[in-house]
């Protein structure tokens, strides 16, 4: 009696979050998006750059643009994109990378020592004392 009212609930759970709403970014091959809020809370979609190969390559127009704009004066830390249907979030840890607004982003660049961003796992490690 007891796991079948447990297994009622977990799926009426999953079903209610199979409706929630879903904020998602738009598609096109190779266009990489700068994402704002307006005024009035709506998303602005801002084409960034066309032709960029891969989610990797647009998060590096978006990590430029905001190093651009922080030399000009601006105060932007983090900046917010999206390429061929994933939201991209440049922040001071790395880049996290989502399919909509309420999903929980994962890695998908570190930041260096220097600053730089590379693949999680491609820098090598100190070796632990011993």
């Amino acid at each position: 009696m007891l796991v079948r009212t447990a297994l009622v609930a977990g799926l009426s759970v999953l079903a209610l979050s199979a409706c929630a709403k879903r904020t998602l970014p738009p598609g096109g091959q190779g266009v990489c998006w700068h994402v704002v809020k307006d005024k009035s809370g709506e998303l602005k979609f801002n084409k960034l750059k066309s032709d960029v190969p891969t989610l990797e390559h647009c998060a590096a127009e978006l990590e430029s643009m905001r190093v651009r704009f922080l030399r000009m004066g601006g105060t932007a830390r983090e900046v917010t994109g999206a390429y061929m249907g994933n939201f991209i979030f440049v922040e001071r840890q790395g880049i996290f990378t989502a399919p909509s607004l309420e999903e929980h982003p994962y890695l998908a660049l570190v930041r260096t020592g220097d600053g730089r961003l590379a693949v999680p796992g491609a820098m090598p490690r100190e070796p632990a004392p011993q």
